[in-house]
Formats: C-alpha cells, structure tokens, sequence
C-alpha cells in the first residue's frame, strides 16, 4: 500500500538528551508513580462529599456514575499521552507535544498549566499533610497533639517541612523517589481495601450507621439527573481525583523502554484509580449514606474530609478498631506526602524540558552531576511551592477550595490540549489503518472535546459569585467574580504575561528553530524536509 502525500519540515528524531538518569524505573515503578501522583486517599476524602453534592442538584448515591463519566475523558486523553510518547519521549509531554503540533506559543502555554497546577495543589497536598501528621501522632495518645491539626498555622508549618523533605528526596534521584512511593502507595491502597471492606461487611450484617443504605446497580446509572445542574459540576469535581497519572509519562525519559513503557503504565494506573475509586465510594456511600445528618456524606461539617468523619464509627471503638483509625490517618498523611513528592517529580521536568528547548532560562536545565536530577528546576519547585503556601495561607483559609476548585479548569486545559495536539500531530497518517484512526484520531479528539466542554462550563459556573461560600455562609469572590473561576483563568492567563517577558530572550524557541512543527509518517519523525507521494 503506497504512503499518503506528506509534506514535512525539519524535525529532531528524539528527545534532546537532558542528563537525566536513564533505565532508572520500570513499568511497575512507572504505574506506582502515576497512581501515587493522584493521592488516591486524600482525592477522596477531599473530593468524595463535594461530588455528591454536585451544584445546585445534588447527585447522591449516583456518584458511582460520575466517577465512571469522569473516568472516560481521562482515558482517552491517557490514549494519546501513550500514542504521543510512542514518538517523542520528551519528559516535557504537553509541552514538547502541542509544540511540534501547533507552534511555540501553545506549546508554552500547555507547559505553564502543568506547572501553575502543580504549584497550586502542593499548597493544598501540603495543608493535608500537615493537619494529619499531628491527627496521627494525637491518635497514640500525645495529649492536646491531635488538637493541633485544627490550628492553621501549626499545619501550615509541619506542612512547609514536608515539602522541603519530599523535594530533598526527588532531588536525590528518581530511584529513591521510586522506592519510597512502593511503600507509601502500598500502604495508602490496603487501607482504603480495608477500609471498603469493613464498611461493606458492617452493612451487610446490619451494623451500619442509623443512616446505612445497601448498594443497588443503579447507582452506576446517571438516569434522571440534569446535566447543569448536577452532572457537570459532579464530573468536574470528580475528574481531579483522577488528575496525575500523567507523572508516568512525566518520568520518561528514566524509565525502561522509554517509548513504550510510560504509555502503558499511564492506561494501567487509569484503570487501577477507577477499580478503587468505584470500590470506596460505594462502600462509604453505603455505609454512610449521602444525607446530612450524622456521618452523612452531605453533611456541610464532613465534605472536606469525608474519611475523619466515618473512620471511627466503621472501625469501632475497639482495640483494633482504634489501631485501624490511626492507620487510617496514616493513610491520609501518606497519600497527601507521596503525592506532594510525585507532584514535584513532573514539575521539575517539565520545566527541565522547557529550559532544555530554551523557552525558559537554561538554568532550569541545570543537573546534579551525581543524582542525575535537574537542580535549580526541583529545588525551585520546592522554594516557589513553599512560597505560594504561606501567601495562602496568610491570605485566607477559604481560599483553599477555591484554588482546589481552579485546578479542573488547568487539568482540562492541558488534557484537552494533549488529545488535541494528538489528532494534529497524526493527521497526515490516521487513516492508513483503523487501529491509528481509533487511537490516535478518534479518541484524543473525544477527549479533547470532552474537556473543552468541561472548561467551558466550569470557566462559567466557577466565576459566579455565588458558586463558593465560606463557613459563615457569605460569597467567596476577588474583585466580585467567583473565586474558583478567578483563580483558575488568571492562573492561566499569567502564563501569557511571563510568556511575553521571555519572548525577546528565547527567540529560538518562539521562531520554530528547536522543537520545528513536525509531520509523521508511520509513526516516525522524518529528518529532512522532502515530499513523501505515492
């Protein structure tokens, strides 16, 4: 069968070779890292109430559903990560990809909303990790220690040292950060199996909560639910919970068979989070019941932390049970610490990328002779992260679910691009064969238009006014728009604004003269510009 017309430009054939360590991790490494990266037990303690709770129509014992929803964009988009990867295993993943597909600008841009997320989260993974290093040393007794989690700036404190040991470690060397995940995840995913399964049992022999309800298949159904009002603002809260397996692909560059292994770890991490994920949400749905009186998961007093609310009354008061409560905070320190580790991981090589194709300066390129890490772009994650955290902090408690609401908004923008920049990037090629059509054409473009639908809508409903409420009750807003909605579109937009100070300085870049728009055929970068016809 004779090749399709295809015009090409000048293109690089692999990925600049940055210094980082190669052939450090495998596949289960790489699927370790992914799953840990999304913080299974935190995403759901932190997530779970809010997507039952949707928007103005709450989704109730429907949340199964809209996990299974979220999870269908998420798969796509981890499709043409792996299809992408195939070709470019470049650690800056988006932003190399949607620079070789739609030109410099883009493909910065897509490299600022990995980084601007990731900062925002850390704040976040930071907080939890604090609050629960002093819940969990309270549980062994330690009198007035356990109260301390409720102080902001006791948490915000032991939080800024988890941030300053877990960048100490990715600093070490991919390896380190590796073995301790093994670990960490390990720990973090027996503990919510025990945890589904106590709750199950307790139900099923009629110990459950006053408000306990059994499990029915309808719950995977979305039947009878509005899309704006619930299902939307449902399936944005519940794709960050899904957000971070991307940190498989982020690793490439390190990992065995680099153009084949992190595609495959980041599908199999997908489907991992969705098994675990659908397994504790319907034993705490079950168990606890989605109202709001008691442990109830609409209950305004447990949405932030539907976990702390329920461990104690699904473990008991017994020995054990007080032993498998502790554990369980345990869970929740480990899953917010690994991820804050797994979250710096990616930042810093995608920022390694950037200063490796010169959009930003070549001191972020910078690596350890030794740890073969890049060392002015994972310390300066840390410093910036710890920075961004007191401002928070300083600023308001209530900021916290704004910019955790914001970070739907950047994951959507990124993805989207990716599947996006999928479809562009094979255009010339997807019809040679069904099997490039459907993965490199058919699904990245679901994806991508999945998310464009979802930035849409949240980039509306977050910047109303009335979309967050604090404790009192009163409008969280910054310059009267939504704050959610604020913070996420001008986290963006600075992007821009930093963009067009580094303009003049990385002419190169911006001209098309490091990472050239590429065309492929069959799968491979062609070297030289040449006309390919029948």
């Amino acid at each position: 069968m004779s090749e399709p017309l295809v015009t090409t430009v000048a293109a690089e054939s692999a990925a600049v070779d940055k210094g980082l360590k190669k052939g450090a991790i495998g596949l289960l490494g790489s699927v370790v890292v992914a799953t840990a990266s999304t913080a299974p037990a935190y995403s759901l303690a932190a997530s779970l109430g809010f997507i039952i709770v949707g928007g103005t129509s709450p989704v109730g014992v429907h949340a199964p559903a809209m996990l299974l929803l979220a999870f269908i964009p998420m798969y796509l988009i981890a499709q043409a990560y792996k299809e992408l990867n195939s070709t470019d295993p470049d650690c800056g993943t988006t932003f190399t990809w949607a620079t070789r597909a739609f030109g410099a600008i883009t493909g910065w841009m897509g490299g600022w909303a990995i980084i601007i997320a990731d900062i925002i989260v850390m704040a976040n993974l930071a907080f939890i990790a604090g609050q629960y290093s002093f819940v969990f040393i309270g549980g062994f007794g330690l009198p007035g220690v356990a109260a301390l989690s409720s102080n902001i700036w006791a948490s915000t404190i032991v939080g800024l040292l988890w941030i300053a040991l877990m960048t100490w470690i990715c600093y070490r060397g991919i390896e380190i950060s590796a073995r301790l995940q093994y670990f960490l995840l390990g720990f973090e995913i027996l503990l919510l199996f025990v945890f589904a399964g106590t709750a199950l049992v307790r139900v099923a022999t009629g110990q459950g909560e006053p408000y306990s309800i059994p499990f029915q298949w309808s719950w995977f159904s979305p039947a009878g639910l509005d899309f704006g009002q619930a299902i939307a603002p449902a399936i944005l809260a519940a794709i960050f919970i899904y957000w971070g397996w991307d940190s498989a692909v982020s690793v490439n560059e390190e990992t065995k068979d680099p153009a084949r292994t992190p595609g495959r770890a980041a599908i199999l991490s997908t489907v991992l989070l969705l098994v675990t994920y659908l397994l504790v949400s319907i034993a705490t749905i079950s168990f606890a019941g989605v109202g709001e009186k008691g442990v109830g998961l609409a209950n305004p007093d447990n949405s932030g932390d539907v976990f702390s609310a329920m461990s104690a009354a699904a473990f008991g008061d017994s020995v054990l049970g007080h032993v498998l409560q502790v554990l369980f905070a345990a869970t929740i320190l480990t899953s917010a610490s690994a991820s804050t580790q797994t979250t710096i991981l990616p930042t810093a090589r995608t920022s390694l990328s950037m200063a490796a194709h010169k959009a930003i300066p070549a001191v972020f390129s910078r690596m350890h002779p030794r740890f073969q890490t890049p060392t002015w772009s994972t310390i300066g994650m840390g410093v910036v992260s710890c920075i961004f955290f007191l401002v928070v902090t300083a600023i308001s408690q209530s900021l916290y679910n704004a910019l955790i609401g914001s970070l739907g908004l950047m994951i959507a923008f990124y993805y989207g691009l990716t599947g996006f920049a999928c479809v562009w990037f094979y255009r010339r090629t997807l019809f040679t064969s069904v099997g490039r059509f459907v993965f490199r054409g058919l699904f990245p473009l679901l994806g991508g238009l999945m998310l464009l639908v979802v930035f849409g809508y949240g980039a509306y409903e977050y910047s109303l006014p009335d979309w967050l409420t604090d404790a009192n009750g009163k409008n969280v807003t910054i310059f009267g728009i939504g704050a959610t909605g604020f913070v996420g579109i001008v986290g963006l937009l600075i992007g821009f604004v930093l963009l067009a100070l580094y303009y003049r300085r990385g002419r190169a870049f911006f001209r098309g003269e490091v990472i050239p728009v590429a065309a492929y055929v069959e799968g491979r970068p062609v070297r030289d510009v040449h006309r390919v016809t029948d």
